[in-house]
Order: structure tokens, then sequence, then C-alpha cells
């Protein structure tokens, strides 16, 4: 079956006004000012908290 009536723009919108892209929330590291994702540790230092610092291994390049 066909729909009785077409469905406006407004109602489709309206309908999928939730469907939208949130922004992603970043704060700035204390230690080293670069940008991460709040309650994770820094990719760029490994500082979490003042008790938690992790170790980075550096990444080795292949010649």
């Amino acid at each position: 079956m066909l729909p009785a009536k077409k469905t406006s723009k407004t109602r489709t919108k309206t309908r999928r006004s939730h469907h939208a892209l949130k922004p992603v929330n970043y704060s700035v590291c204390s230690k080293c000012s670069s940008p991460k994702l709040p309650h994770a540790a820094c990719e760029n230092c490994g500082y979490l908290n003042p008790k938690i610092t992790l170790k980075l291994a550096k990444k080795e390049e292949a010649s």
C-alpha cells in the first residue's frame, strides 16, 4: 500500500532531529596542555591524575 498523503519536509526533519551528530567534548591536559578526552589518559604524555601516570611506549619506525 502507498501512503495516503505525502509526509511534509517539516514532519520528516522533526522526526530525525535527534539523529544529528554531537560535537566531541575535549578538555586540556594539565601537564602538557594538549587536547584530550575527559576522564581518559593524555595520548601525548600519559598523564591521568596526580596519582596515576601511564608509561607510553615509543613507536619505532622501521627503516
